[in-house]
């Protein structure tokens, strides 16, 4: 019978949204952007899109962008249709004016879902957006529960201080919104507990099928200050990377001033260090492309893509206590032709995967790097690198372990060496593994070698790598030594 119900309810809402007699569509998505995105590059870049893409589009009513604690942003559109939202998102998929933005957006983590309401939002300030989304439970009545909703939105939500509206709807799908818009956050802090108490409030909630149930709770985008948001230290990384691009000083502040050890041999230690290679920048000043992050505990690391006294692939180790970077150790070579395989030294898989998988793929590399590299046990690189994908992005070496033994042979038959000798770090993110090692390379110069490893289901299908000299220590500029 509920079914039923559902059914005549979803179909009386489509047919009056033909009719033209009910009020707006409303769209909502959500999603994260990408690890390497800098957030205040996209705030900036969401502006735009409104002011040149969305808000010229056939239908267009409304549009607002909001940001939570957990870095989910949500943008809600209301339409005068849901043909013209539809519309509307088969364009921005293929508008090259938009590629920017939509670059920056985590596909895998955008959810998007329209709803017919009774009316659109009306302008009034508002800070702060409630939207919580659900099905009813199988024993629910939707008719009683439309009686209930009403309840709450007139005795419960509408008196609290800082209350500006409150929009329910229903999809096609037969999930329900609410949206409730607040003066503050502070003034929705307050009225949450008050709500979850209140028996009217507990009867609407146990209306609900809670295994359906999605909440979330929103600052919009012109009151985010970058400043004050409690950034993960993977965000101040890449943002203090991007800055490079932008000219942007603030995210030196996420730099300790007191306490600032650089592994960096060319570099000077402690933030003067840093500041006189900023000083010395080229005309245009340096780029830099983060191509991918990962976080470990209290380190940072990232793969990046250079201009940096010309093209170089880089990685980059970052040490943070309380909340301030405090040590930076980095490998960097110049950016080379793609390998015999047609890879270059950025390209291949990016997704962050495996998150429970962590230590166990870091001690796989490890495993790896003792038998394989340190102990020359070769008989044992099975165990460690698949047999049937290993993708290889160092400039020289070709894809499978045939290129691996064949760059080994080469080395070999021309007096050559790639000799590990320390393993100095491993650090890893779900399915990435960095390890940071020291050895003797071509002619026997001592070297540093960086090396990223991407694992599927316990074994090594992609690495990318720096190899860098170590200078003699009378070069150095600082004191700390390479490690």
């Amino acid at each position: 019978m509920k079914t039923v119900k559902h059914t005549l309810i979803t179909l009386i809402a489509l047919s009056l949204l033909s009719c033209g007699q009910q009020g707006p569509i409303l769209e909502v998505t959500t999603f994260k952007i990408n690890d390497t995105a800098d957030l205040e590059a996209f705030i900036a870049l969401d502006e735009t899109v409104e002011d040149t893409f969305t808000s010229k589009q056939p239908g267009f009513l409304k549009r607002q962008s909001a940001l939570n604690e957990e870095g989910q942003f949500v943008v809600l559109v209301y339409w005068e249709s849901e043909a013209e939202a539809a519309a509307s998102m088969d364009k921005f998929m293929n508008d090259t004016s938009v590629a920017d933005y939509a670059s920056m957006i985590d596909g895998r983590t955008i959810n998007m879902a329209r709803y017919q309401m009774p009316e659109g939002y009306s302008g009034k300030k508002s800070e702060f957006i409630e939207i919580m989304s659900f099905q009813l439970n199988n024993a629910a009545d939707p008719k009683a529960f439309e009686q209930i909703d009403q309840q709450v939105a007139q005795q419960v939500t509408a008196p609290k201080t800082g209350f500006v509206q409150r929009i329910s709807g229903l999809n096609k799908h037969d999930e329900r919104v609410v949206v409730i818009y607040w003066d503050t956050k502070a003034n929705s802090d307050a009225a949450l507990q008050p709500f979850m108490n209140n028996t009217i409030a507990q009867d609407f909630m146990g209306m609900m099928d809670q295994s359906t149930v999605k909440m979330g709770r929103y600052s919009t985008l012109n009151t985010v200050n970058i400043n004050d948001m409690q950034l993960s230290n993977k965000d101040k990384t890449v943002a203090l990377l991007n800055s490079f691009n932008t000219g942007d000083t603030t995210p030196i502040s996420y730099i300790n001033p007191e306490k600032y050890i650089q592994h960096n041999l060319a570099v000077g230690d402690g933030l003067a260090g840093f500041g006189e290679v900023m000083k010395n920048a080229p005309e245009g000043g340096f780029k830099a492309n983060v191509v991918r992050a990962f976080q470990d505990g209290d380190y940072v690391f990232t793969h990046t893509e250079y201009d940096f006294f010309g093209p170089k692939a880089g990685f980059d180790v970052f040490r943070f206590e309380d909340g301030l970077i405090v040590e930076h150790w980095d490998n960097l070579l110049e950016v080379q032709d793609p390998n015999p395989s047609g890879h270059t030294q950025f390209d291949g898989a990016t997704a962050i995967t495996d998150l429970d998988k962590t230590e166990a793929n870091k001690a796989k590399v490890e495993a790896f790097i003792t038998d394989v590299l340190l102990n020359h046990q070769m008989e044992k690189v099975t165990d460690y690198i698949s047999t049937e994908t290993y993708i290889q992005h160092n400039p020289a070496v070709a894809d499978g372990l045939e290129g691996f033994g064949a760059a080994m042979k080469y080395f070999a038959e021309n007096g050559l060496v790639m000799e590990y000798t320390k393993l100095v770090k491993v650090l890893g993110e779900g399915n990435f593994v960095l390890t940071l090692s020291e050895g003797k390379f071509g002619k026997g110069e001592l070297t540093a070698f960086y090396d990223l490893f991407r694992l599927e289901n316990g074994l090594i299908v992609e690495h990318w790598d720096v190899i860098s000299p170590i200078p003699p220590k009378e070069q150095w500029a600082n004191e700390n030594g390479k490690w």
